[in-house]
Formats: structure tokens, C-alpha cells, sequence
């Protein structure tokens, strides 16, 4: 009895002990009770959103890739040379993936986006309380944080369906286990959320470059438009289609962007050295066309993109110890361009296979992404700041010319909007016979001609698979021409063949084992 006494003394002491460390402040820290006490603590707040969450998918390393890059992945348009230790590749190109076999990959995506998610909730619930912090500032903020926590949710939404939506901040153990909300709610919030951030005088209507790169009104609206566009299709096919072209329609009358042009000789040819592609590829962002991009500085966040702008076996012509072809364009995708008509497809463009030596001679390799190739990083120092666009003015032009179609009709506006993207890209054609092709086309056969136009020309915005997603087609691709088949019994590049159940990722094993109020996907059950 003296024994169990004894050790009863000794575990109380030692349970005080750990309460007393427990409840101590760390002194690298800001504790959550002093956190929000002046201006800078809620823009440090909504600063931490740029990086993380969401946008830390848009980074990566050389071999696997970007975490971005799991949809065109999916689709099998693209490859990736290193997929032999990166099976995560493997798994979504052969439809071998399963919550076990995927749980750690995307269980880190799954993890990730809610950190952004988290981080967001802490900023809305305390930025209005903050003291000092004027009220136009304190809207602005609320609108960014608004603004990630729906892209957070958008993309969780397009990966795993309806996900567990939490709007609080964790600050006790209670309503941990959050079971999965219908699909159509989540999508609610990201409505209420970017609805709140594209009202007049939250956010500045100008380019992220001329508000100190933060996130602008036309990146909100940019964002609500494609919520409205992919709410009108699957799953939910909830018709927001004049929705999504009101969005549109509205930052494109705002004039604050435009398609960059090509650069022409006296004949009035393209310069292909000087095409709006090789310019956005040399500039750091292309601040009229790209709405919102991620930004890389060299010396604090390099960008890898220049790394996969090779094949691995031109490394030993690089300053970088290794390239990689990580998002290397598959036969079938290169098909998707004509041979001499789209200048995208031209060498040097969007994609390229050789350069040339200081000394004449000419290295020819395995098609590679041109538009990453960053010359002074590749071959002089092994670094690379160039940002990385995410949502870019063609994809608004796009997402007006689909909505208008399906809500108004194939309208002289609609095909104004899609021949502007194509116009440029078809370098030898003009602008008023590409309109001439598309006129008298019916809605459901305009919309084809928009959904090849967002397969070529976003390829390097990864939305592939998200337009495969929410439209059940997949492109089949012969010479430039495009043709749309239903993309679950379709068999892909790599022989595999699409249920249902490959629509959405399986929510990672881990997750499961954590939440026990969670409920896995449909076809991913055993």
C-alpha cells in the first residue's frame, strides 16, 4: 500500500510538472494571447496565406515535380522521367491508386491545404478586433484571408469532393473529428467567401504588381467566375453559367488586363523570338495578362521550374546538378497542336527540344517545357526568380465565352472572347477568319471549340484534369484536331481505363485512421 502511495505522489508530481511546461510561453514563439495586438500581427497573418495552404502546392522538387502537377498527371497528357522512384506518377497515369498506396502523398496535400485553411479562420476571426488597424485596411485584409481560405476549399473540393468544413479557428479539443460536408455546401462557403472579397473598395482594382504583388480585385473575380463555371458542371451541375459570365464579363470591362501581343517585323509577320509566349516566358510575370501568380525572388524563394525545363540528360550541360523533364508533354498532348498553324506548338514556344552551344553546335533532346526555360538559371547560376502564373487573363476570355454560350448563346461577344485567344495563337490567320469558323456553330459545338482552347493554351496553369472533372469529356487528340469522348470507359496514354471512382482522389488512409468521422470515397472502400 506504502508502494502504491508512492507512486501516486510521483505521478502527481509529474503531471504537474508537465502542466507547469505546458502552460509556458515559448520564447520563439507568439503565443495565440498576444498575437493580434497591433496592425502588423494581422498582416503578418494574412501574409502566411501566400506560402501556405494552396499555393505551397505550386512549388517542388526536381524529381517529383509540383504537387500541381497530380491532375495533368491524371489525365495522362503529361510524364514525368523520374515516376520510376516517384510513384505517386505512376499510381494516378496506370489508375493503380488506392487510400493506402497514395495515403502519405496525398495526405501531405490533404494536410497542407487545411494548414491554409486553419491560418485563414485565425486571420477572419481576429483581424476585425485588431487595435490600431484602420477599417479600409482591415477590409482589405479580411478580403485577402477570405480570398485563400476559398481557393483553399476549391481545390480541396475538386481533389476529394465534399470535405469537412471548419470555419474556426482550433483553439480547444472540441468538435475535432469534423465529418465530410455535402459538396454543394462547401462550395457555398467558397461563393459567400470570394462574394464578400470582390465587393467595391475591399480589394484594389489593379494589377498584383501595382499592389505591392497581393491579391486585387480582378483575382477574386478571376476566382469567382471559374467557381460559377465549374458549379455549372459536374457534380454538382448547378446552372451558374450567367453567374460565371457576369464575373467574366465584368473584369474584362474593367480594362485593367489584356493579352499580350506578339512583336511583328515591317512585313508584319511574328517574331517568333518575340511572340506574347516568349515574352511571358523572359519577363518575371506579365503583369497586364497574369491576374495572380505565385512570386519567387532569388535568395529567398527560388523557383524549380527552370529545373524541368530539361530532360535529365542534358544536366551535364546545366549549371543545376540535375534537370528533369518532370512535366514532360506526352505524344498525345503535343498532337493537340496543329503543326503549322498554332504558334504554340512551333518550336520554342510552349515546348522546345534543342538549344544551341556557345560554340555553334546544336543539342537535341526529348521535348521539354521552353516556356520554364530560364536562360541565365539554366547556365550561368542555378537560380531562378521568375514567377509563376496561376490564374492569367486567357483563362477569364475563356470562362466568358463558355458561360455566355450556355446562358446567352453564341453571341458576337462570346466569339470575340474565344477568338482572341485563338486569333493570337494561330500566328497566320487573322482575327476576322478565326471569328468567320467559329459563327453559326450551335452552343454545345462552340463550347467544344473553348474546352480545345483551355487544353492548349492552360496546359502550364494545370487545368487539364479540372476541365476533364467538371465536363465528364476527355480530348482525344489526332494532327491539331480535338475530339471529346466520355472520359469514364475512355482508356488512356498509359492503358488504363477510367471509372467513376478515378472523378476524385481517395481521402489518404491516415486521414481515416485520425478521423474516425470521416467516410471514404465510392470505389475506394474495400
Amino acid at each position: 500500500m506504502k508502494k502504491l502511495v508512492t507512486i501516486i505522489v510521483t505521478a502527481g508530481v509529474l503531471f504537474t510538472s508537465c502542466s507547469d511546461f505546458l502552460t509556458e510561453i515559448p520564447k520563439d514563439e507568439i503565443a495565440p494571447s498576444q498575437f493580434f495586438k497591433n496592425p502588423d500581427h494581422a498582416y503578418n497573418a494574412v501574409n502566411a496565406l501566400y506560402r501556405s495552404g494552396l499555393p505551397s502546392l505550386f512549388g517542388g522538387g526536381v524529381y517529383s515535380g509540383s504537387r500541381i502537377m497530380l491532375g495533368p498527371y491524371t489525365s495522362g497528357l503529361v510524364d514525368n522521367e523520374y515516376k520510376g522512384q516517384e510513384v505517386h506518377v505512376q499510381h494516378v497515369q496506370q489508375l493503380t491508386l488506392n487510400p493506402v498506396n497514395m495515403s502519405s502523398y496525398l495526405g501531405g496535400i490533404w494536410r497542407d491545404i487545411y494548414l491554409g485553411i486553419s491560418r485563414a479562420n485565425n486571420a477572419i476571426k481576429y483581424i476585425p478586433t485588431t487595435p490600431g488597424l484602420p477599417e479600409s485596411e482591415a477590409n482589405k485584409l479580411m478580403a485577402e484571408a477570405r480570398f485563400f481560405r476559398a481557393l483553399n476549399y476549391y481545390y480541396l473540393a475538386r481533389f476529394f469532393g465534399g470535405v469537412p468544413l471548419v470555419t474556426e479557428p482550433y483553439e480547444s479539443l472540441e468538435n475535432l473529428y469534423v465529418e465530410r460536408a455535402p459538396v454543394n455546401e462547401v462550395y457555398a462557403l467558397i461563393v459567400d467567401d470570394l462574394r464578400y472579397a470582390v465587393q467595391d473598395g475591399r480589394l484594389p482594382n489593379t494589377v498584383m504588381g501595382g499592389n505591392g504583388n497581393r491579391i486585387t480585385h480582378g483575382a477574386a473575380k478571376a476566382l469567382l467566375a471559374e467557381v460559377y463555371l465549374t458549379m455549372s458542371g459536374y457534380p454538382l451541375q448547378a446552372d451558374h453559367y450567367a453567374d460565371a459570365a457576369q464575373q467574366a464579363r465584368s473584369l474584362i470591362n474593367d480594362g485593367v488586363f489584356s493579352l499580350t501581343p506578339h512583336d511583328r517585323n515591317g512585313a508584319g509577320e511574328v517574331i517568333p523570338s518575340a511572340s506574347a509566349y516568349n515574352k511571358a516566358r523572359l519577363a518575371d510575370n506579365l503583369q497586364n495578362e497574369h491576374i495572380y501568380y505565385f512570386e519567387y525572388t532569388v535568395g529567398i524563394a527560388n523557383s524549380g521550374y527552370a529545373q524541368w525545363a530539361f530532360p535529365t540528360n542534358i544536366s551535364p550541360e546545366l549549371e543545376y546538378a540535375i534537370a528533369n523533364n518532370a512535366y514532360a508533354p506526352t505524344a498525345e498532348l503535343l498532337e493537340a497542336y496543329h503543326p503549322t498553324e498554332d504558334l504554340r506548338g512551333q518550336e520554342k514556344q510552349y515546348f522546345h527540344s534543342s538549344f544551341t552551344r556557345e560554340n555553334g553546335t546544336v543539342v537535341n533532346f526529348q521535348k521539354a517545357p521552353h516556356l520554364w526555360y530560364d536562360q541565365e538559371a539554366a547556365f550561368e547560376t542555378a537560380t531562378s526568380g521568375k514567377d509563376l502564373p496561376i490564374y492569367t487573363y486567357a483563362n477569364v476570355l475563356l470562362i466568358a465565352a463558355e458561360a455566355i454560350a450556355l446562358s446567352e448563346g453564341v453571341t458576337a461577344e462570346a466569339i470575340d472572347y474565344l477568338s482572341q485567344v485563338r486569333a493570337r495563337a494561330y500566328w497566320n490567320q487573322s482575327t476576322e477568319a478565326v471569328k468567320a469558323s467559329l459563327a453559326g456553330l450551335t452552343p454545345q459545338q462552340f463550347v467544344e471549340e473553348v474546352w480545345k482552347e483551355r487544353l492548349r493554351e492552360l496546359i502550364f496553369e494545370f487545368h487539364v484534369w479540372f476541365d476533364i472533372q467538371r465536363t465528364r469529356q476527355f480530348p482525344v487528340m489526332a494532327n491539331g484536331a480535338i475530339n471529346f469522348v466520355d472520359v469514364v470507359g475512355h482508356r488512356n496514354e498509359f492503358g488504363s481505363t477510367y471509372a467513376e471512382k478515378h472523378l476524385l482522389y481517395p481521402i489518404p488512409d491516415d486521414e481515416m485512421q485520425r478521423n474516425p468521422a470521416l467516410e471514404q470515397n465510392l470505389g475506394y472502400t474495400n
